[in-house]
């Protein structure tokens, strides 16, 4: 089978981006960073408290975040000349792996979304097919073969080990690929999205943009000794996420779920799932979470980000403010102009 990718939209970011959000790992802590008067104000009482005590580890702060807002101011640049120098200079390992091909994916996910095409489908019915992980509305689904899983895996080594240049795949990850970047979108990703997870998150997810998902962001992030051994609570720039464990041999690091990002920790009752190697799991963007660290090995995971022009225009999830668009390319943080959104059609699953 062979898929392509059409764009009918236009997408933006949200002016937000450049300055909100932003991952202090010292302290564990998202900022938002608009001057050093609004910044000192907003959270110098709360870092002193976490052990940023003197006038130089705050100007190291203030720093890192100041290089951390221009390197977003450039994001759009920077990537464009990554993914031309990627594409000029790397050979890959395996180029095939490139394209999606149902002989990739694992035959439960088929029967799961040949299951949501069918007259009698409904979000009940879909659930029960699910693994219940016990976290709410959590669900483990199988996703790929693990001959797939495994060729993947070594490809993105066989990246990872390459001169080519690379990029973040956020504030949070040090280690990982921007699929994109590498090119991984057209092929591979969309189709991925559009053929087999938006059928279930169209049933699973209808009250968060489920059935009109119209873009992403997907990336790989790698946990290793010596390297990104964990990941902090957080939520996603997301309306749907699937989180799938590619590899390698690894203990521990399970995932831990809490409640939606409206509800503090303290008031939350977390639910530990662990990975298993193929399999995914599929959950609201905004349902905050956060890995334990793993105590040997490697860990390779798919992120897919899936997000909802028609939910996010009006509320931008990130900074919960009407966003504010700028140009960017690609599917960007999946932002439309609302008559884009409007002329393209309901949310509905097509």
């Amino acid at each position: 089978m062979e898929y392509n990718q059409h764009l009918s939209s236009r997408f933006y970011t949200c002016s937000c981006f450049t300055t909100d959000n932003i991952f202090l790992d010292d302290y564990k802590l998202h900022v938002r960073f608009v001057s050093e008067h609004q910044f000192r104000l907003q959270y110098q009482p709360l870092l002193t408290r976490l052990g940023c005590v003197t006038e130089q580890q705050f100007v190291d702060v203030l720093t890192k975040v100041s290089q951390e807002v221009d390197r977003r101011r450039h994001t759009c640049e920077t990537s464009a000349e990554r993914t031309a120098a990627i594409k000029n200079t790397y050979e890959p390992l395996h180029p095939h792996v490139y394209h999606l091909q149902e002989s990739y994916l694992a035959p439960e996910l088929k029967q799961l979304v040949a299951y949501c095409s069918s007259s009698d489908a409904c979000e009940e019915g879909l659930s029960e097919l699910l693994e219940d992980v016990g976290a709410p509305r959590v669900y483990r689904l199988p996703v790929f073969e693990k001959s797939f899983c495994e060729q993947l895996v070594e490809e993105l080594e066989h990246f990872e080990q390459s001169s080519a240049p690379k990029g973040r795949p956020n504030t949070m990850n040090h280690y990982g690929i921007l699929l994109n970047e590498l090119g991984f979108d057209e092929d591979f990703i969309t189709p991925l999205r559009e053929h087999y997870l938006q059928p279930l998150a169209s049933l699973l997810y209808p009250d968060c943009g489920g059935r009109c998902l119209d873009s992403h962001k997907a990336f790989v992030v790698k946990y290793a000794m010596n390297e990104d051994l964990d990941l902090s609570y957080h939520y996603d720039n997301a309306e749907v996420t699937l989180n799938v464990s590619l590899g390698k041999e690894f203990k521990d690091g399970n995932l831990f779920f809490g409640d939606m990002r409206q509800v503090s920790i303290s008031e939350t009752e977390c639910t530990e799932v662990e990975h298993r190697v193929s399999e995914g799991l599929l959950h609201r963007g905004q349902h905050m979470h956060g890995a334990l660290p793993i105590s040997c090995g490697q860990r390779w995971n798919l992120i897919v980000w899936m997000r909802a022009s028609q939910e996010r225009n009006q509320l931008c999830p990130m900074c919960n403010r009407k966003p504010s668009l700028m140009e960017a390319d690609g599917f960007a943080d999946g932002f439309t102009k609302q008559s884009e959104s409007q002329q393209n059609g309901s949310c509905e699953l097509t």
